[in-house]
């Protein structure tokens, strides 16, 4: 037996931002904030998601200010920077993961954090100005905020910080937010991940729905 179901990219495409727009509480974000928050919606496939999402005043208008100016993106694990699609970023920006830099087992154990923390060392040099995207590990997000806290460490122009878990992901998107070391984005309680860390990134990017 045949299956009944839509078969037009198209129209899939359509629907699918119809029926987020139709069913999700949008009102509350600014028009460039909206946009993003519709794409971390439907990468979630969850209409509620808006609900645990914050965007600080200006984040996105930072964040695509910097991609203009040809800043780098930072991201803490391979599944969020082999998900920016380049095609979309304005400035041909380079899009770095150090995770498998082959210095950060040694930094990792010096620093007695994980790997995904560690990483996190080998930006320091290159964070003025960037946008970093943190949608895997709290780990790392926390070691970001430590780093800051340092006022000889560059800063950042934006940070998606979104990572993901039962363990410190609260807790870490809690205290960026109440740090504000740079304009944010960030998805409350347990929630997130790297589909929906890229889907802000790349709406971020594009400027378009």
């Amino acid at each position: 037996m045949p299956y009944e179901y839509e078969k037009d990219g198209a129209a899939i495409y359509l629907e699918s931002f119809a029926t987020i727009r139709a069913e999700a509480a949008l009102a509350g974000f600014a028009p460039d904030a909206e946009q993003v928050v519709v794409r971390m919606i439907h990468a979630a496939g969850m209409v509620g998601l808006e609900r645990h999402v914050r965007v600080a005043p200006g984040m996105v208008a930072a964040a695509r200010a910097a991609l203009e100016n040809g800043a780098p993106i930072f991201c803490d694990a391979h599944m969020v920077s082999e998900g920016v699609t380049r095609k979309r970023l304005p400035a041909e920006n380079e899009v770095i993961c150090t995770l498998r830099d082959p210095r950060v087992p040694q930094l990792a154990a010096d620093l007695g954090t994980t790997r995904s923390a560690a990483a996190l060392e080998l930006w320091r040099d290159r964070l003025e100005g960037s946008l970093v995207a943190i949608g895997n590990a709290p780990t790392a997000l926390f070691h970001l905020l430590e780093m800051l806290e340092d006022p000889a460490c560059p800063r950042p122009a934006a940070i998606i910080g979104c990572p993901v878990g039962f363990v410190g992901a609260r807790e870490s998107k809690e205290a960026l937010w109440a740090a504000n070391p740079a304009p944010s984005i960030i998805v409350k309680g347990r929630l997130g991940g790297s589909a929906i860390t890229v889907a802000a990134m790349n709406a971020i990017a594009s400027r378009t729905e």
